[in-house]
């Protein structure tokens, strides 16, 4: 019983880490990178073995010349039209990979063309930066600077 209480929690937990408010700005690396790995990228992405119909999704002017994507209109945009498609002979990923994007994930790509569409580079090509301490009320509690983060949150 205490088990499933605590696996039942730690996914709830996730859900809740996973989820992307409407207020929260969309970021490629965060958001869409995995939805575009997960159903795209086997059949237009890097790999030019694999690609299919010359379109690649990985890089983002490859997918704006081939009017995939058309930055700020998501209603423009042919990668909207295909996973949102009734045709299944339009609708992608094709229904033979076994793979479906979500409601959610087409929301988030939505909002992601919809704020330009922008891609950033591999987050280990991307140098950290040390977010600033926030400042909290009762300042006395924190031991360090760890527990002013706990406390804003």
């Amino acid at each position: 019983m205490q088990r499933t209480c605590w696996v039942f929690g730690l996914a709830a937990t996730l859900l809740l880490v996973c989820d992307v408010r409407a207020d929260e700005t969309i970021a490629y690396n965060r958001d869409v990178r995995s939805i575009l790995a997960d159903n795209c990228f086997a059949c237009h992405g890097p790999d030019s073995a694999a690609r299919k119909a010359d379109l690649r999704l990985d890089q983002r002017e490859a997918a704006i010349e081939m009017g995939a994507l058309a930055p700020g209109n998501p209603d423009e945009s042919e990668l909207i039209a295909r996973i949102t498609s009734d045709d299944p002979d339009v609708r992608m990923p094709p229904a033979t990979t076994h793979k479906t994007v979500t409601p959610q994930q087409v929301e988030i790509l939505k909002r992601w063309i919809a704020s330009g569409a922008e891609y950033q580079p591999h987050w280990s090509f991307i140098a950290p930066v040390r977010p600033a301490v926030p400042s909290v009320n009762d300042a006395a509690w924190p031991r360090n600077p760890i527990d002013r983060f706990v406390l804003a949150r």
